[in-house]
């Protein structure tokens, strides 16, 4: 859908939201004083320590520190990237998602009205391909080969797998008989095809089918399967408005749906060795739609799970999509996420393997799968020799790009590691990681810095947590004026400015508006962590917390700009205004005497 959503819409569809409505219909929660708890949704716990906030419009996990607003929690639970979680709103209020206009042209947008209706036309597609597979006069053949292929009735049902009856015109009688603006909608979504002649006619034809669901569940496309050695193996549904292939995994939404906490997903090749594996009882495997695995697979795997395993034939074409599936995934593999590799013996697949050793030996197999550093350097050494000089000169060259651009510092680190031991220069690379993190830890004087007294909580992140938790506490001290500290180099001050006056312009917002303002901000992480963190300052006391703050952050500016002038004195001389700044600077500073 062209452009993007009007920033005023989403900030109006968070204050439209009740958390609780949003959280309860997902996770049953049970009010606890103010607040509502429940078990954790992220992680197993026995025992409640997710709570949410109807006042603050917040959630948060003590257990494992999940937090956030409405939107992040239907990202984070639903799966869904940021606008699709907009939209989930939106539908949940009954309003329609608007756009913005974009600068360069695009194709028109699609309406949300067309939209639902492609969604519904899929969907009684998929019930016409289950429906012929139980009636057609072929049906006979196709569940014959379904068995021979060891399937049951309950798998085949569970995966909603069809037959595409051989005739060519079975879906375009079924759906577009004699009328033109549901052929055009037909050929849109590519269930129909047109000749030169413009003749019409269906474009799945004796194939068995396997409905595609999205990560919202969906139909968005098909795979149609031979089960005779005539024409491809698999025919996809080609790019559609609602169908792109290297956004969607087939099996992802059934893995989701059968764990909530997918504990690892396997990658395969094709659509049986998916359903095959589910037949076995390994519910959690996944298969890319005739492409590589994309940066977008890879990204909807590590928000899915922390151990994505790459099952894939032995032979050359496994190999290399193995290597293509490693390369997109490493600016995603932070720390705490493993990607490994199980490759195949000659003439096996997940599907005829499992059927052969069952679920117990083919997960044993998959425990025993590849890392990815040993997967890397293993491919490496085979294009380059460390016997000499230049061997090693290259397999640096061909190595240092890829782990460079891997995400988690502690991955990356280690694979340097190795790569220096590989290349005989682990003692150096050692050496020089120590300086570099002696370096970092050395304190770094800054020009025009101030080091404010030490607190156990500065009055900065004081004052952040008060406006986090209440930000109409910025609206109800209308005197807290902070144009005076602006050229402060206080650490932090900028950030605590620019939230106060984001509270004085929003005199409605809660926390869980705020973090949405900030999402996708460098400051966002900071703000996260600052909510993780135990805060036991009562509500009734925040006015005069914040204001006392307020006051300790005065000192600090006075005797910050004290310094600045008596160091300028001492080395330029002093103008006659700053003399008199310097004076009633100082005189403030004078404690008072006894009369």
């Amino acid at each position: 859908m062209a452009g993007l959503i009007p920033k005023d819409f989403i900030e109006d569809m968070i204050a439209r939201t009740d958390i609780v409505d949003i959280i309860d219909s997902r996770v049953k929660l049970k009010k606890a004083g103010k607040n509502y708890q429940a078990c954790c949704p992220f992680h197993n716990e026995k025992s409640p320590s997710f709570t949410v906030s109807q006042d603050k419009q917040f959630y948060h996990c003590f257990g494992c520190g999940a937090h956030g607003n409405s939107v992040s929690f239907l990202m984070e639970y639903d799966r869904l990237e940021f606008p699709e979680a907009i939209e989930e709103l939106a539908r949940f209020h009954g309003v329609e998602v608007p756009r913005e206009q974009s600068s360069h042209p695009r194709k028109p947008g699609v309406g949300r009205e067309q939209l639902d209706s492609d969604y519904a036309l899929m969907e009684k597609a998929t019930r016409f391909f289950q429906a012929q597979l139980r009636q057609h006069a072929q049906s006979a053949k196709v569940i014959d080969y379904l068995k021979q292929r060891g399937l049951s009735g309950t798998t085949v049902k569970h995966w909603e797998i069809g037959f595409a009856p051989p005739e060519w015109d079975g879906v375009l009688r079924q759906f577009g008989n004699g009328q033109e603006q549901r052929q055009q909608q037909l050929l849109d979504l590519k269930l129909i095809s047109a000749n030169d002649n413009g003749k019409r006619f269906d474009f799945f034809r004796d194939r068995l089918m396997f409905p595609i669901r999205d990560k919202r569940g969906r139909v968005v496309g098909f795979g149609g399967r031979v089960f005779t050695q005539d024409g491809p193996k698999y025919l996809n549904s080609p790019e559609t408005r609602i169908f792109h292939k290297g956004s969607e995994l087939y099996g992802f939404y059934q893995a989701r749906q059968a764990h909530r906490h997918l504990e690892r997903v396997i990658v395969v090749e094709g659509y049986m060795d998916v359903v095959a594996l589910a037949e076995h009882g390994i519910d959690y495997a996944v298969a890319a739609l005739g492409t590589a695995t994309t940066p977008e697979h890879i990204q909807m795997l590590v928000r899915a799970t922390n151990d994505i395993i790459c099952c894939y034939d032995g032979d050359r074409a496994g190999r290399e999509a193995a290597w293509r599936a490693m390369e997109n995934a490493l600016p995603f593999l932070k720390d705490g996420v493993t990607m490994r590799f199980l490759f195949l013996p000659d003439g096996e697949d997940p599907d005829t393997m499992v059927q052969k050793v069952g679920k117990a030996a083919f997960e044993a197999e998959l425990d025993k799968a590849q890392p990815l550093s040993k997967f890397l350097f293993d491919r490496l050494l085979q294009q380059h020799s460390v016997g000499s000089t230049e061997g090693k000169a290259a397999l640096k060259a061909a190595a240092q790009p890829l782990i460079d651009s891997i995400l988690g510092d502690n991955q990356r680190d280690m694979l340097n590691t190795e790569l220096s031991r590989l290349c005989g220069e682990q003692d150096r690379y050692q050496r020089e990681r120590d300086i570099q993190r002696a370096n970092q830890r050395a304190p770094q004087k800054q020009a025009n810095s101030y080091n404010a007294p030490k607190a156990s909580i500065s009055p900065v992140r004081t004052m952040l947590r008060l406006l986090l938790d209440d930000p109409s506490l910025a609206a109800r001290l209308p005197h807290i004026d902070f144009s005076v500290l602006v050229e402060s180099a206080i650490p932090g001050l900028g950030l605590l400015i620019s939230i106060h006056q984001y509270c004085l312009q929003n005199p409605n917002a809660h926390t869980g508006s705020v973090l949405e303002h900030y999402r996708n901000k460098p400051e966002a992480t900071h703000l996260s962590k600052l909510l993780q963190q135990e805060f036991l300052i009562d509500a009734a006391a925040a006015e005069s917390v914040f204001k006392d703050s307020f006051k300790k952050l005065l000192n600090w500016h006075f005797e910050q700009r004290m310094e600045i002038l008596m160091t300028k004195s001492r080395v330029h001389g002093l103008s006659t205004a700053e003399k008199q700044e310097l004076n009633l600077l100082m005189q403030a500073k004078k404690p008072a005497t006894a009369p």
